[in-house]
């Protein structure tokens, strides 16, 4: 039997009418160069919740309350490595202006319009974005 090696993140979806926030990755020995969403690994012992409050914080510069966040789907995900569980939440409202409080992680936020999203997005963040958030949603990528 083999030791799993599992970690867990949180991704947060912050949309404006018909936009996403994106943010592009730089520095960071992952995907750098491509677009993603505010997101980050939870630091164990801390609720999923509690964890996107904390991301959100650290690299957006915005408060949000656990009310106004809502958990909308989960992700299991394989890399050459590790295994992931992501949780996607959608941060309905929120104190603050949204800053790049990680410029040397982040090269850039920008708003997208939900049909026009950037080529050099990851494709499991475009995947999680396109979903209609109708329900509690769920995927494996990368198990082939």
């Amino acid at each position: 039997m083999r030791t799993p090696i599992l970690y867990g993140s949180v991704h947060i979806l912050f949309y404006r009418k018909d936009e996403v926030l994106l943010l592009k990755r730089q520095n960071t020995g992952f995907q750098d160069g491509n677009w993603s969403v505010v997101a980050g690994r939870m630091d164990g012992n801390e609720e999923v919740v509690a964890a996107a409050i904390r991301e959100a914080k650290e690299e957006a510069g915005v408060i949000i309350e656990p009310e106004q966040m809502e958990v909308v789907g989960m992700m299991h995900r394989k890399n050459t490595t590790s295994e992931w569980v992501d949780f996607f939440l959608i941060a309905h409202d929120w104190e603050g202006e949204i800053t790049n409080m990680e410029p040397e992680k982040c090269e850039q936020l920008k708003w997208f319009h939900v049909r026009e999203l950037p080529d050099n997005m990851i494709s499991y963040i475009r995947t999680a974005v396109e979903h209609k958030h109708e329900g509690l949603w769920f995927e494996s990528v990368g198990w082939k």
